[in-house]
């Protein structure tokens, strides 16, 4: 039975719009005080964490209880268009590196790349261009190509370098670069599945920002209807 019948439905996001955006702290791993710097058109779901030298580029969406936390591997760098779905974890290790333009990062992801609901991408690690990772995969120590394509609950670590366009199956395992070289094309059906994700996520910043408008209070309260 549902709480509201539809004339008694509220009329606009009256719920919490809790979300922490801060500094890291000062450790012996990492000395510098940082802070995230999120482009304008991006949008920052309720309940997400970024934390530290987290770099968020246009149009960039991301979902609730995601944590992008740059403590310790850091800068972690998400480009254009990619969306962050519910639950992503993003963290990396002290010192461990991947290298873009010559500039290290603790993790890159490129643009235009989908990370599913609950998947863990660990630095060092780089994420090529239009890349997929599905629900709940692993991704550590690793180099995924352009176009790749990992299915759920697949893992992928231990430096190995996937190459463009090349498929993860679900579930699979793949922790030497042998097996990723054995990895096979991305099939048709896979790659239209993550345009179509990719389309209707590209669509969530704007629409999410025009949803709990552009006035907030400084507590962070989404307050009443969308621009009052």
């Amino acid at each position: 039975m549902s709480l509201y019948t539809p004339s008694e439905w509220p009329a606009g996001p009256v719920n919490l719009f809790a979300r922490f955006i801060g500094p890291s702290p000062v450790t012996s791993v990492n000395p510098r005080v940082s802070l995230p710097q999120v482009h304008p058109t991006a949008f920052i779901s309720p309940f997400a964490v970024l934390i530290g030298d987290v770099r968020v580029g246009p149009n960039v969406f991301i979902a609730p209880n995601s944590t992008l936390r740059a403590d310790e591997g850091t800068p972690l760098f998400v480009g254009e268009n990619t969306n962050l779905q519910d639950g992503v974890i993003l963290h990396g290790l002290r010192d461990a590196f991947v290298t873009v333009g010559g500039q290290p990062f603790s993790i890159y992801i490129d643009a235009g790349v989908t990370c599913a609901h609950g998947a863990l991408v660990h630095g060092p690690c780089f994420v090529g261009r239009g890349a997929f990772i599905g629900f709940k995969a692993l991704v550590y120590n690793a180099v995924l190509g352009e176009g790749a394509f990992l299915g759920n609950g697949a893992v992928v670590t231990d430096g190995v370098r996937i190459a463009p366009h090349r498929f993860v199956p679900p579930n699979a395992v793949i922790d030497t670069q042998a097996r990723a070289d054995a990895l096979p094309p991305v099939p048709a059906s896979q790659e239209e599945f993550a345009r179509e994700v990719q389309q209707v996520n590209r669509e969530f910043p704007a629409a999410y920002s025009l949803l709990f408008g552009p006035v907030r209070c400084s507590c962070g309260l989404a307050c009443g209807r969308p621009g009052g």
